[in-house]
């Protein structure tokens, strides 16, 4: 079983109530999106964790998290709170789907997204929530965030190697262009596993394109991601 928090240099992130536990996409994503301005969303939160790290990241950034499950929200609340953090944090318990952002729009989103088809198999029905594509498809993430998005913003995200083909074919039809793409492995001898990706509205002259390894020869952390994550990680 995991534990039921996660500790971080600067904060401790509270799991029990939440289905969707802190992991290594969500801490990739936290560690490598940019935020050009100071209005940040963050969309299914979970634990807030993302939130947290790009609180912890752009201290004068205000962040707005979203996620359709209850309990998720108030665990994000409650981290939010425990990490001094709930003055710049706001947590809403909505879809995507029905977030109008208040009426302005925001520099950055942030997202570790839902990407099974069908219904992925999990005792927990929150988790199976968090987990299926239904409850977001690909199309109305972007077509969504496209809406939410200021014209010099970013949205950023992580998929899965095998998912990349559909989210960046969803996200030129949103009028979203890709501006970094970064492809991860696991260890250097393994195949491409997962994609770090920045969106905007703008075309870029060159595309920052990167391909990075999680893993050293050593079986601990890349220097790479050794170095990401330098501010997060306890040891």
């Amino acid at each position: 079983m995991p534990n039921d928090y996660f500790t971080f240099k600067g904060f401790t992130v509270r799991q029990d109530r939440c289905a969707m536990k802190v992991g290594t996409d969500g801490v990739l994503l936290g560690a490598w999106a940019r935020s050009p301005g100071r209005r940040i969303l963050d969309i299914g939160t979970g634990t807030g964790l993302i939130a947290l790290m790009m609180a912890q990241r752009y201290t004068g950034a205000h962040i707005t998290a979203i996620d359709i499950e209850p309990g998720a929200c108030a665990q994000a609340r409650e981290n939010a709170v425990a990490a001094g953090m709930a003055d710049r944090i706001s947590v809403s318990n909505c879809r995507l789907q029905d977030f109008d952002g208040g009426g302005a729009c925001f520099d950055t989103i942030v997202c570790n997204p839902p990407f099974y088809s069908g219904t992925p198999r999990s005792k927990s029905p929150e988790r199976t929530l968090a987990r299926s594509a239904s409850s977001l498809p690909a199309g109305e993430l972007f077509d969504h965030a496209a809406h939410l998005l200021t014209d010099d913003g970013q949205m950023s995200l992580i998929v899965p190697a095998a998912c990349f083909g559909t989210f960046d074919a969803e996200a030129a039809m949103a009028g979203l262009w890709p501006h970094r793409v970064c492809a991860l492995r696991t260890v250097a001898r393994k195949p491409v596993s997962r994609y770090l990706l920045a969106y905007g509205k703008q075309r870029t002259d060159g595309v920052e394109r990167s391909e990075e390894c999680i893993m050293g020869t050593d079986g601990g952390r890349s220097a790479w991601y050794a170095a990401l994550t330098e501010d997060f990680y306890l040891g």
